[in-house]
C-alpha cells in the first residue's frame, strides 16, 4: 500500500511513521523485515517532503540501531554454519537490504539525515554489508548506492576513510564478477571513491584512477542494445522450459504500466529508484537488463562530474578531473614517432588511460539512438516496456557528456578538424533523422547543448560546421517553442554562433535578415530574461560587423527595434529581476544590458556615416 502514490497522504496524516518506527525493533524478525520495507517504500515514493518528516519524527533512531544489531547478527552469525544460523543470517541480510534502502532514502533527501550517519558511525556500519558482496550483491548495491549519496558534498565524512574503509572498497572494484548487477555494483563503488578522492595516498593516485576508468569503460563496452535482445530471448526460452516441466503457462506474471512496474498482487509502482531486488524471480533477465542500463547511466553521469569537477583543496585532483575527457575521439592521438599528443593539463597518467580504455569512443557509441530491434522488442513485451526510457535516459546523458568534453578539450586533442566535422554530421543526424524529436526535452536539451559547444569551438578555429542555414532555423524553430529555458537558451546561442560566421560570407544577407527577425522575436517575447539576454548577445554577434550583416540591419530596422526595446529590457530587469534570478544571472544581464547601450551607439555611428555618405 505504500508504494503507491495516491494512499501515502493518508498514511502520514495518520502517523504512520512513529507507528511503524519501533517495529524496527521488534523481537520478531518478520516484524522487523516487513516494518524496515513499509518504511523504504514510504520514503521511495513520498518524495523530499514524507522523508524530511521521516527524519523529523526520529526514524534515525530506531533505523540506526537496527542497522547496528543487524550487524552484530552477522558476526555472531558467521561463528556458525549451522543450519538453523544460516537461516537467520539470511533473514538478518534481508532486513539490512530494506534498512539500507531506507537508509539511502532519506540521507538523499535530508541533510540532518546524512549528519546522523556522520556521527553515528554509520560508515563502518554499513562497509560491514558492503563485504558480503560476493553472496548478497542485492545487498551491497543498496550499500554503493547509500554510500554515493552520503560521499557527495560531505567534507565531515572524509577522516572516516581510513586504510580499512578503502580496502573494502578496493575489494569490490578488483572483483571479476561479468554478470550485470556485479557491473552495476563495481560502477557504484567507483563513484564513492571519486566522491572521497582526496583521501586516497598521493602514491595511489595513478593506480586508483586507471582502475575508476577501467571499471567505466568495462561498463560502456556492454552493447545495451543487444543484452536487451539476447536477455529476453533467454527469458523466453528459460520460461518455455519451466512451462513444458510444469504443464503451466509460461507467459510473464508482471504487469508494467508507462510510469512503473506493477506486480498483479502487490501492485508496485516503481518510484525514481531502480528497486531492482523488488522484481520478482521469475524476473531474472529483466533484473539484469535493468543493473546493466543503470550502471551505464551512472557512469556517464560520474564522467560528467569528473569534467565539471572543481576542487580546489587538492591541485592535483583538480587537474586530473578538470580534463580527464580532453583526448575524447583519440582516432588522431599519436604523431607519426608514436609520441602521445596530450594537453599540457592532462596527466600522462589519465591520458594513457583514457587512450587504453577507449572511453571517448565509448561515450560517443552510447549518443546513438536505441535500434528499432531493440525497441520492438521493449514494446512487444509490456514488463519491458519501460527499458526504452531506460535506453533513452543513457543516449541523453551521453550527449551531456560530450557537451562536457567540449567544454574542456581543443581541437586538436579531440582529433583536428576532420574529427569535428565529422561529429558535426553526427549530432545534425540525430537531430533531423527524429521527426519527433521536439517531444523529447531531455533529448533536446542534451543534442542542443552538445551541439552548442561543438559550434563554438568550429566558429573560434574557423572550421566550417555541415548543418545548412535551413537546418539550424528548423531546429531553432523547434527549440524556442520548448518550456525548458535551457532549450531556449541552446537554440539561440546556436544561432547567434552560426549567424556571426554567416556574416563573414558574401551573399548571405537574406539568412542574416531570417536570423536578426528570429532574435529580434525571441528578445522581445520570450518570458525569460535568461533567455531574452541570449537572444540580445547573440543578435551583438551576429550583427557586429561586416558589409552583409551591416545590409541585413538595415533592412530589418535592428536599430529602431533595439532602441525601442532598451526601455522595456530595463523595466523587465527591475521588476523580475531580484525576486526570479540568482545573483550569476543578474550579473550577466547586467553586462546585456551595458552591451546593449554600447551596440546602439555603434548602429547609430554606422546609420551616421551612410546618412553623411
Amino acid at each position: 500500500m505504500l508504494q503507491q502514490q495516491q494512499t501515502i497522504p493518508a498514511f502520514v496524516q495518520r502517523d504512520v511513521v512513529r507507528r511503524l518506527g519501533p517495529l524496527l525493533l521488534d523481537p520478531s524478525l518478520v516484524v522487523r523485515e516487513t516494518a524496515a520495507g513499509a518504511l523504504r517504500n514510504l520514503s521511495a515514493c513520498g518524495g523530499f517532503e514524507v522523508c524530511n518528516d521521516m527524519v523529523t519524527k526520529d526514524i534515525m533512531t530506531p533505523l540506526v540501531a537496527l542497522l547496528k544489531e543487524c550487524r552484530a547478527g552477522l558476526t555472531e552469525n558467521d561463528v556458525s554454519l549451522k543450519e538453523d544460523k544460516q537461516a537467520e543470517k539470511n533473514h538478518t541480510e534481508d532486513i539490512a537490504n530494506e534498512a539500507v534502502n531506507l537508509l539511502w532514502n532519506v540521507c538523499e533527501c535530508n541533510s540532518t539525515a546524512v549528519t546522523v550517519f556522520n556521527k553515528e558511525g554509520c560508515l563502518d556500519v554499513i562497509l560491514q554489508y558492503l563485504k558480503r558482496f560476493p553472496t548478497n550483491v542485492d545487498l551491497a548495491i543498496a550499500v554503493a548506492s547509500c554510500l554515493q549519496t552520503v560521499t557527495e558534498d560531505n567534507p565531515d565524512l572524509l577522516w572516516s576513510f581510513d586504510a580499512s574503509a578503502h580496502q573494502a572498497l578496493e575489494m569490490v572494484m578488483l572483483s571479476s564478477d561479468k554478470d550485470m548487477e556485479h557491473i552495476l555494483l563495481r560502477t557504484l563503488v567507483a563513484g564513492v571513491i571519486w566522491n572521497v578522492k582526496s583521501t586516497v595516498p598521493s602514491s595511489s593516485q595513478a593506480g586508483t584512477i586507471n582502475a575508476i576508468l577501467k571499471i567505466f569503460s568495462d561498463c560502456l563496452e556492454v552493447d545495451a542494445g543487444e543484452t536487451v535482445i539476447q536477455m529476453k530471448e533467454a527469458e523466453t526460452e528459460r520460461l518455455k522450459t519451466s512451462a513444458e516441466g510444469n504443464g503451466v503457462d509460461g507467459g510473464n506474471s508482471v504487469r508494467v504500466e508507462d510510469d512503473g512496474m506493477e506486480e498483479e498482487t502487490g501492485g508496485i509502482t516503481q518510484g525514481e529508484k531502480d528497486m531492482l531486488d523488488l522484481l520478482p524471480c521469475s524476473q531474472q533477465e529483466l533484473k539484469q537488463v535493468s543493473a546493466l542500463l543503470l550502471a551505464q547511466q551512472t557512469t556517464l553521469e560520474i564522467i560528467v562530474n569528473m569534467c565539471c569537477n572543481e576542487d580546489a583543496s587538492d591541485e592535483e585532483w583538480e587537474e586530473l578531473s578538470s580534463s580527464d575527457e580532453s583526448d575524447a575521439f583519440l582516432d588522431n592521438s599519436y604523431e607519426e614517432d608514436g609520441k602521445l599528443l596530450s594537453p599540457l593539463c592532462l596527466s600522462a597518467e589519465i591520458h594513457t588511460a583514457l587512450v587504453h580504455h577507449l572511453i571517448p569512443k565509448k561515450i560517443l557509441d552510447k549518443t546513438a539512438f536505441p535500434s528499432r530491434a531493440t525497441v520492438d522488442v521493449c514494446v512487444q513485451h509490456p514488463s519491458w516496456k519501460p527499458l526504452i526510457k531506460k535506453l533513452n535516459m543513457i543516449q541523453y546523458r551521453a550527449l551531456t557528456c560530450l557537451h562536457s568534453i567540449l567544454l574542456v578539450s581543443d581541437v586538436d586533442s579531440l582529433g583536428g578538424p576532420l574529427v569535428l566535422q565529422s561529429l558535426s554530421q553526427h549530432l545534425s543526424q540525430l537531430i533531423f533523422s527524429q521527426p519527433e524529436f521536439s517531444k523529447e526535452v531531455e533529448f533536446l536539451e542534451a543534442v542542443t547543448s552538445a551541439l552548442r559547444a561543438l559550434l563554438q569551438m568550429l566558429a573560434s578555429n574557423n572550421i566550417p560546421q555541415c548543418m545548412t542555414p535551413e537546418q539550424l532555423m528548423t531546429l531553432c524553430d523547434t527549440g524556442i517553442q520548448s518550456k525548458n529555458v535551457s532549450v531556449r537558451v541552446n537554440v539561440v546561442s546556436i544561432l547567434g554562433i552560426a549567424g556571426s560566421v554567416l556574416a563573414k560570407v558574401e551573399n548571405t544577407t537574406e539568412t542574416l535578415k531570417n536570423i536578426g527577425k528570429f532574435l529580434l522575436n525571441v528578445a522581445t517575447k520570450d518570458p525569460s530574461l535568461v533567455v531574452v539576454g541570449e537572444a540580445l548577445d547573440a543578435l551583438f554577434d551576429v550583427f557586429a560587423d561586416g558589409k552583409e550583416a551591416e545590409s541585413a540591419a538595415e533592412e530589418i530596422k535592428l536599430l529602431y527595434a533595439l532602441k525601442e526595446f532598451q526601455p522595456v529590457f530595463k523595466s523587465r530587469m527591475r521588476k523580475e529581476g531580484r525576486g526570479q534570478y540568482n545573483t550569476e544571472q543578474l550579473c550577466v544581464l547586467d553586462n546585456v544590458k551595458l552591451n546593449l547601450r554600447r551596440f546602439i551607439a555603434y548602429q547609430e555611428t554606422l546609420d551616421g556615416k551612410k546618412k553623411v555618405g
